[in-house]
């Protein structure tokens, strides 16, 4: 079991931050690697042939080791999410009359794409619903598998709803798409790094995290895992890096019609990028050496006695099997006004993401009693107000 990591952290003690699905706190070891890509950037003449491949092709091995994938190979380095999609996108086979299912009020960039792919070839793009009540995310799931049939072209869907904080039963989900030939597409970036995630057992065709989050990276960073049913598709960009051979230098302008195997293809242009890939590096490393499965059992183990006070108080959570642990959204009871508790919050200067009426709470490894403590008094003020 882990214990807290605060001191890894640079952290402003001044407030309290149960906010990692907002955007991490940087890891001081992450901010020592950007400190000397910066120094190695400042003398190009130090920069060799090697430092173009070598830190990229470790970040990929280090992202296969996160989430069980044998073949780093089919990893790609991206800007962003939408990049990804986009990637997706463009090569997913689709007709008229074909369907794309994702849930509703999903993060943007895993909608985008899809609904432009849906209206440019006369195709339909489901958004799959259910009124609020209990079990909601058993619900939710039923009706994603319900909503799948023979003309269902892909499932767009994250592995927990950012706003909601339901976890969607993937590898059921993966099961569904397979006997209709279908695409999983899943946007992992808010789930990968705090949330196990087994490429082998959930087997997508394409998973896409932007790594500011839970991955701990620097921002316009991501990873994405591309499978087999990409192999041979068509990046979104033309960059000569991505093409075979291209560490020879003095051959690149013989143009090279193959690409780099399997997701090599489709890494964005100036992959390299010297400053950022070593503090994605960093980061990677670190989560590994935690343990992901570590890390979520950690934030159980700091959460529960306090949520269950929270239920106590009226505040209304998903069972534990319907959520995960590092990222939880606590529906507010009957009455309690939302302005007053964004209020609050400030006021205390502890920091939740509000989603509708509900507060969105994440905490990582850097977390501890005391966070949770503060956040708890806050939520007690605020429904002491409404009941007195």
């Amino acid at each position: 079991m882990l214990n807290c990591q605060r001191s890894l952290f640079e952290l402003d003690e001044s407030v309290t931050f149960l906010n990692c699905a907002y955007m991490s706190p940087q890891l001081k070891s992450v901010s020592a690697a950007g400190r000397h890509a910066l120094e190695h950037k400042k003398k190009p003449n130090t920069i060799h042939l090697e430092d173009f491949y070598q830190p990229v092709q470790r970040v990929k091995q280090e992202f296969a080791r996160l989430v069980n994938c044998p073949e780093p190979n089919r990893i790609a380095l991206i800007p962003s999410v939408s990049y990804g999609i986009a990637t997706v996108a463009k090569n997913l086979p689709i007709s008229s009359g074909a369907e794309i299912i994702m849930p509703s009020e999903q993060f943007p960039s895993n909608y985008y794409a899809w609904e432009r792919l849906a209206r440019e070839n006369d195709a339909r793009l489901v958004t799959v619903s259910v009124p609020e009540g209990p079990n909601k995310g058993q619900r939710w799931n039923e009706a994603i598998l319900d909503a799948i049939n023979e003309n269902t072209a892909a499932v767009a869907i994250s592995h927990l709803h950012w706003a909601e904080g339901v976890r969607f039963d993937l590898e059921a989900i993966r099961t569904a798409t397979e006997q209709v030939n279908a695409w999983l597409v899943i946007d992992g970036t808010q789930s990968v790094g705090a949330l196990p995630f087994d490429i082998q057992a959930i087997r997508p065709d394409a998973l896409i995290c932007a790594a500011y989050k839970w991955l701990m990276g620097p921002y316009s960073t991501g990873v994405a895992y591309f499978g087999p049913a990409l192999d041979n598709g068509v990046p979104i960009e033309e960059n000569w890096i991505n093409r075979k051979d291209s560490h020879d230098f003095r051959n690149l302008v013989n143009y090279q019609p193959e690409y780099q195997p399997l997701a090599g293809r489709y890494c964005v242009g100036e992959q390299s990028n010297f400053l950022l890939v070593p503090m994605l590096e960093t980061a990677l490393q670190q989560l590994n050496a935690w343990g992901v499965e570590n890390i979520q059992a950690y934030c159980r183990q700091l959460n529960e006695p306090f949520l269950a006070e929270l239920k106590q108080l009226g505040f209304k959570i998903l069972p534990i099997d319907q959520r995960s642990s590092h990222l939880v959204c606590v529906g507010l009871p009957d009455g309690v006004d939302m302005e007053a508790l964004q209020k609050e919050l400030s006021a205390h200067k502890v920091l939740v993401s509000v989603r509708g009426q509900s507060i969105r709470i994440a905490p990582n490894v850097y977390n501890n009693e005391q966070d949770w403590a503060q956040l708890l008094a806050v939520l007690r003020s605020v429904t002491k107000m409404t009941t007195a």
